[in-house]
């Protein structure tokens, strides 16, 4: 009998088997469908040796018997093929219910592909005792089976190649060579007995590159790692049937005295801790960082189980206090994708107030959707920085002692791809949050620059352009090197710009601001102090820092004329930052008694929308032709119709639409 190969096939699956049965798993579908696979294969390899003896001894045992064997070991084949389906089919299986349908339709296919396979005739040969085959009907359908299923599999992977995890397509991929190999070797030469064998190799290569339970483990604390944390939640939320919570916890270790020793042991006692609550699946990437997964139903005990263990101190001696930061989800189906839920995580740590005050916050679908929303906006920008649809939008100022517009802010505006304009209120908080304020800074100033270099914008009686400095540019380190140098680039007169800065409250960034302000002053910027009155500037900032202009904030001018406290205090401070030789820009300005009150008061400038609301390029020339009396022939090109240097008349046409009812008081700026 040649019953070597599929001896060492079943000793290869034993061994495999042996490992996987003392490690710990998560029991995700595609570790259900691997099982299915392997014990196929093994059943398959047990089968073929069965069938073998029975061939050999043909003369001695019943022939039903041996007819029976070795029909089953065909059927067994059609199950592995069949599970190998299963295995690709489970790992992107968009709804669970779907999949398990699917899986009813499968195996109502088998059950009746394997009674053709028993009721078609079988052909014995064992002229050779020592290498028996059968051949016939029964074998060409199961032949033709494993052949359609294994061009099923390959068709699969192709389609599915994209949302397919890389790792189980090689591996898939691997499988079905070497089954075509061995089934091809086997069909050609009937006495080289090597699909059950081919098989098992493909299982021992899908357990070692794929399949190790060893691989979703986190190395330290021996709890789940990350990446079977995502594949867990993929597959709870394909799952319509059961409702599913999530506890992140956050955890800082409070010791009376550093000890290494004593760390290690704390942290010992609290994997222990999680390795032994029931009813829940507990995943890590570091000591620190813990996320428990459960059935909503579990949620309240285990939440009550986990406060009232932290409330107590650990460590042999019980002196070392450990705190944890809980974020609850009650219902994971909040989310999207399984990805979103280590990003909310971390928007939750990064923005969410409750959880810095009392150490736990319950997650709500508005929080989320929140989140969602700063997403999208994050992506616009990334567009609209991608494809410039950062366009420059300029706010007049009136001058009370020249009586014309002398100067302008420069304000950001992103148009998307529709032409819609987007309010900044909308997407400059987002922007200072990852970063993106800097690139949006630096393109605005760049689209300044550039207007002030190619036009003389004295001759539109301009004397300067203010352009906002966000928080986050006052505290980056290379704004003055940055700003230098596309100066020079544009051959930009320094003098014709001012930069409006916002007070900080972080030491250090004052400082850097600082000096930065002193380079640019050195290189001929001045400098404006922005939104007095909000309760982030005041007259000490004021001192420290050499400004020439102080900006009131519109919330300070309407509080003027609403309250008789707020007026002594404007006069107040009016009178002083008068008294420090600075001049003042009075913000948000919509009436004529406003104006009038204001020219009253002595103050210098005047923004607001009694003058006019924020104009793209064309339509702010135009206003100062009209406005300054300039002669309208030195500024033609603004007003004709193909003139859009930072705008477009689709864009201008929407800005026309805006009116300071669309516009918030915080999207003035």
């Amino acid at each position: 009998m040649n019953i070597k190969v599929q001896c060492c096939g079943i000793a290869i699956l034993l061994v495999i088997f042996i490992f996987y049965s003392f490690q710990k798993k998560i029991k995700l579908n595609t570790e259900r469908a691997f099982m299915k696979v392997f014990f196929s294969v093994l059943i398959g390899l047990v089968l073929d040796i069965l069938s073998i003896i029975g061939l050999y001894y043909s003369g001695v045992w019943p022939e039903f018997v041996i007819n029976l064997l070795c029909k089953a070991y065909l059927a067994s084949l059609v199950m592995v093929a069949m599970h190998g389906l299963l295995y690709i089919y489970s790992d992107f299986a968009q709804n669970e219910r779907n999949f398990k349908n699917h899986l009813n339709i499968y195996y109502t296919v088998v059950v009746i592909i394997i009674a053709g396979i028993f009721i078609m005739r079988i052909d014995k040969n064992t002229t050779d005792p020592d290498n028996v085959y059968t051949e016939g009907p029964s074998v060409l359908l199961t032949y033709f089976v494993c052949v359609t299923i294994m061009i099923t599999m390959i068709i699969l992977l192709i389609i599915k190649r994209k949302i397919m995890n890389p790792k189980r397509l090689r591996a898939v991929a691997v499988w079905i060579i070497l089954w075509i190999i061995a089934a091809g070797v086997q069909f050609m030469f009937n006495k080289m007995l090597l699909v059950g064998f081919g098989g098992a190799l493909a299982v021992m290569i899908i357990y070692l590159y794929l399949e190790n339970p060893e691989t979703n483990l986190d190395r330290q604390t021996n709890m789940f790692n990350q990446v079977a944390f995502i594949q867990y939640i993929r597959q709870i939320l394909s799952n319509d049937d059961e409702t599913y919570s999530l506890i992140s916890l956050h955890l800082s270790f409070h010791l009376i005295k550093q000890d290494n020793e004593k760390d290690n042991y704390v942290v010992k006692e609290i994997v222990k801790f999680f390795d032994e609550l029931h009813h829940c699946s507990v995943f890590t990437s570091s000591p620190q960082d813990i996320q428990i997964v459960l059935k909503q139903n579990y949620l309240s005990q285990i939440e009550n189980v986990i406060a009232a263990k932290f409330e107590e101190p650990w460590g042999k001696a019980m002196d070392i206090l450990v705190h944890q930061d809980m974020i609850v989800m009650p219902d994971l189906d909040m989310i999207n994708q399984a990805e979103d839920v280590l990003s909310c995580i971390h928007y939750t740590h990064q923005n969410n107030n409750e959880l810095i005050e009392s150490g736990k916050v319950v997650l709500t679908q508005e929080w989320i959707n929140k989140m969602y929303d700063e997403r999208l906006v994050e992506k616009l920008i990334e567009d609209a920085i991608k494809n410039d649809w950062i366009h420059v939008y300029y706010q007049p100022i009136y001058s009370t002692e020249e009586k014309r517009f002398v100067s302008a802010e420069a304000l950001t505006r992103i148009v998307d791809v529709n032409g819609k304009m987007v309010p900044p209120g909308t997407f400059i908080e987002v922007a200072e949050k990852n970063g993106m304020i800097l690139k949006l800074g630096e393109m605005v100033f760049k689209k300044v620059c550039k207007f002030i270099a190619e036009n003389d914008i004295e001759a539109m009686g301009l004397h300067y352009i203010e352009v906002n400095l966000s928080v986050v540019q006052c505290h980056y380190e290379f704004l003055a090197d940055s700003f230098i140098e596309i100066m020079e680039w544009y051959h930009t007169d320094p003098s014709k710009i001012n930069l409006e800065i916002t007070e900080t409250g972080d030491a250090g960034a004052k400082k850097m601001l600082l000096d930065n302000m002193l380079r640019l002053l050195d290189y001929g910027i001045r400098f404006s102090l922005d939104d007095f009155g909000t309760g982030q500037s005041n007259l000490n900032y004021i001192v420290e820092m050499p400004v020439d202009i102080v900006k009131f904030d519109r919330t300070m001018i309407i509080s003027y004329f609403e309250n008789k406290k707020a007026e002594y205090v404007m006069d107040a401070a009016m009178h002083m930052i008068h008294g420090m030789g600075l001049k003042i820009v009075s913000e948000g300005i919509e009436t004529e008694d406003q104006l009038a009150t204001m020219e009253k008061l002595g103050i210098q400038y005047i923004q607001g929308y009694f003058f006019s609301k924020p104009l793209p390029t064309n339509e702010f020339v135009q206003f100062l032709i009209e406005k300054n009396h300039l002669t309208r022939t030195d500024f033609s090109r603004y007003i004709e119709e193909d003139y859009h240097e930072d705008t477009s008349e689709k864009v201008s046409e929407k800005a026309s639409e805006d009116s300071p009812e669309t516009i918030s008081a915080a999207d003035e700026k």
